[in-house]
């Protein structure tokens, strides 16, 4: 009877441990909701006062807002020294490429290059970085845009089977997807310059 009454007794606390444990994560998940939200009214208002102020203000932030790419990998970096990690990371991809891609041929294509790959090969990235853009691009196919830590756009088309999503914060060697065939185009623009791969990698 008395380990009946042991049993149950455990089985009680840990119920309430559960339950507790329940609670605290559903209290975590519905902060980080809200200081999303909050942070998204803040530049919702800030952007409008400061478009109200001055009839120029509109074109300086049409401009600079909706034509030039936000530095996504800075503004996160300003934000981790001030208050720490923005999105704590579950789990880490494992390493493909180990920072480097592995291609048969490559020649120069529109901005950047066209490499010869073995037909549905994985991609990984070459930097760690935020994806600015999942789509359609004229000429590349599917493509993947990483807005890499060090401030260069490497774009990656005619992929398929992505497993990334848009403004997703991917660290170096992630497995973004695989190429359709044998062709991967590569595009490497840093600072308004169009970079080749080899002289990017070293």
């Amino acid at each position: 009877m008395d380990d009946v009454a042991i049993y149950l007794e455990k089985f009680k606390r840990k119920k309430q441990k559960n339950t507790y444990l329940l609670k605290v994560g559903k209290n975590k998940k519905l902060s980080n909701f809200l200081t999303k939200v909050l942070v998204s009214v803040i530049f919702f208002l800030v952007s409008l006062i400061y478009i109200r102020n001055d009839a120029s203000n509109a074109v300086i932030y049409k401009k600079y807002v909706f034509s030039e790419t936000l530095p996504f990998t800075k503004i996160k970096q300003a934000y981790e020294n001030l208050f720490g990690e923005a999105v704590p990371v579950a789990n880490k991809e494992k390493t493909v490429f180990g920072g480097s891609l592995v291609y048969k041929n490559i020649e120069p294509y529109q901005d950047g290059e066209k490499l010869t790959v073995s037909a549905n090969s994985l991609v990984s990235n070459l930097t760690g970085g935020i994806i600015v853009y999942i789509g359609e691009k004229e000429g590349y196919g599917n493509t993947v845009i990483i807005q890499g830590n060090d401030g260069a756009d490497i774009w990656y088309g005619n992929l398929q089977n992505v497993n990334v999503k848009l403004y997703d914060y991917v660290e170096k060697d992630t497995t973004i997807g695989e190429t359709m065939d044998d062709t991967l185009y590569l595009v490497i623009k840093k600072n308004d310059t169009y970079l080749k791969y080899e002289d990017y990698k070293n």
